[in-house]
């Protein structure tokens, strides 16, 4: 090949590279201390305080919901959603939330939900089958 030809494929490749760096989401994750702190949105893991209760009124306001949550270092802080309650999130075992902190208050722009398995070793039930 050409030198020049070598140029402008190693020129590609580093360009392509570039763009795909940019638009790829490069977020990271902290806890409720880190994420007041930081201005861009950040993921934070924990577990919903199921002793508060969950305020979601879809008679008032369909696209409100709001929680309190406790990160993996057990701050609390009050999570607020722009957007329908999740189903189940009650019986969900750990909570990924991406969003960033507004004042004592972390708005969420998007809520994963780790649930419980269906397949619990404990409620498997066998059964023998006889052939007659």
């Amino acid at each position: 090949m050409k030198r020049g030809a070598i140029i402008g494929i190693v020129v590609i490749a580093i360009a392509i590279a570039m763009i795909i760096s940019i638009f790829t989401d490069s977020s990271t994750y902290a806890n409720f201390t880190e994420a007041k702190a930081a201005k861009e949105e950040l993921h934070v893991v924990g577990y919903l305080n199921k002793t508060k209760e969950l305020h979601y009124d879809p008679v008032k306001d369909a696209n409100l919901f709001s929680f309190y949550m406790y990160d993996k270092d057990s701050v609390e802080c009050k999570v607020v959603f722009i957007g329908a309650k999740p189903q189940d999130i009650e019986r969900s075992e750990q909570i990924v939330l991406t969003g960033k902190m507004m004042g004592n208050e972390f708005r969420a722009s998007k809520i994963l939900m780790k649930c419980p398995s269906k397949y619990n070793k404990d409620k498997v039930e066998i059964k023998a089958a006889s052939a007659v």
